[in-house]
C-alpha cells in the first residue's frame, strides 16, 4: 500500500456524520504537460485564464501589480501597481472587471480587464488572501479554514463555509480557483491543492504538488506554491508559486492505494 498523505488540519473534533459516511478523499499526482517561464521576482498571489492570456497579481509592498501576461514566454503585456504602501493578494474575474484583494490594508480593488485601469476601490473587513467565483457569488479566503461567498458588487457576506478534510477543518487556504463545480485552494507553505465541494466544505480531492515544490523552492523559503488557473474550454489547468521561474501546465492522476491522514 501507498504511505499515507498527511495534510495539515486543525480543531481535531472527530468527524460529523455526513463526514464519516462521504466518500474517501481522492489523492492525485502531477503530470506535467508543459512547462513554461514565469517571472522569478513575480510574487504571485493570483493567477487566472481568460481569452488567451494570463492574468496574474503580485505582492509586497512598493511591487504589487495586476498583470496580463504572455503563456509562452512569460512576458508582462500589461501591468498597473497598486499604492506602494498596499500588499496585494488574489484575484478574480467578475464579468469584464478583475477584482483583487490586499491583504491587511482591507481595500479591494477593480480594474478593466481591457486596460488594467483602475475602476475603483472598497472597503473590505478581512484579510485578503486568495479569492475566485462560482458565477453567483466571490469566494474569499483569510488564511483560516472559512471560505466567504460573497455579494459580487457589495461584498456584503451571503454565507460562510467551513473546510474540512477527514471531518477536520483546514487551514491555512491561500489562492482559490473554480475548477468544475469544485473550489480548489493551496494551503499556504505546502505542496497541497485542495478540491472543495462547495456545498458542504468537504475535500473531495487532494493534489500532491510537493515535486513541484521542491523543485522551485531553491534557497528561498517564500517561493511557495501560490497560483492556480483554470482554462475551462481548453481544459487546462496551470499551477506557478511566488518567485517560481516555471508555470506548469498539468494533468492529474490518481494515486492508486493512498490514504490522507489529517493531522
Amino acid at each position: 500500500m501507498a504511505a499515507p498523505v498527511a495534510c495539515l488540519a486543525q480543531h481535531a473534533a472527530p468527524p460529523a456524520a455526513a463526514e464519516a459516511e462521504a466518500p474517501p478523499v481522492v489523492v492525485v499526482d502531477p503530470i506535467v504537460v508543459a512547462t513554461y517561464p514565469h517571472d522569478s521576482e513575480a510574487f504571485t498571489q493570483g493567477l487566472l485564464w481568460h481569452d488567451g492570456a494570463l492574468y496574474e497579481s503580485t505582492g509586497r509592498e512598493g511591487q504589487s501589480q495586476v498583470r496580463r501576461v504572455t503563456l509562452d514566454t512569460g512576458a508582462v503585456e500589461a501591468s498597473s501597481a497598486l499604492p506602494a504602501e498596499q500588499f496585494g493578494e488574489g484575484m478574480t474575474l467578475w464579468g469584464d472587471t478583475l477584482v483583487s484583494l490586499t491583504w491587511l490594508d482591507k481595500v479591494v480593488h477593480r480594474w478593466d480587464l481591457a486596460t488594467l485601469a483602475p475602476l475603483g476601490t472598497q472597503d473590505f473587513p478581512f484579510e485578503g488572501w486568495g479569492l475566485t467565483g462560482d458565477g453567483t457569488h466571490l469566494i474569499a479566503s483569510d488564511g483560516s479554514s472559512t471560505l466567504r461567498f460573497l455579494d459580487p458588487e457589495t461584498l456584503e457576506v451571503a454565507r460562510e463555509l467551513e473546510v474540512t478534510l477527514n471531518g477536520r477543518a483546514v487551514d491555512q487556504l491561500n489562492e482559490l480557483e473554480y475548477v468544475d463545480g469544485l473550489i480548489v485552494a493551496n494551503v499556504w507553505h505546502t505542496g497541497f491543492l485542495l478540491f472543495i465541494d462547495p456545498a458542504s466544505g468537504a475535500v473531495r480531492q487532494l493534489a500532491d504538488l510537493r515535486p513541484l515544490v521542491e523543485a522551485n523552492l531553491g534557497d528561498d523559503p517564500d517561493a511557495v506554491l501560490n497560483g492556480v488557473a483554470w482554462d475551462a474550454e481548453g481544459g487546462r489547468l496551470f499551477v506557478t508559486g511566488k518567485l517560481w521561474p516555471r508555470l506548469y501546465e498539468i494533468q492529474l492522476e490518481e494515486r492508486e492505494g493512498a490514504e490522507v491522514v489529517a493531522r
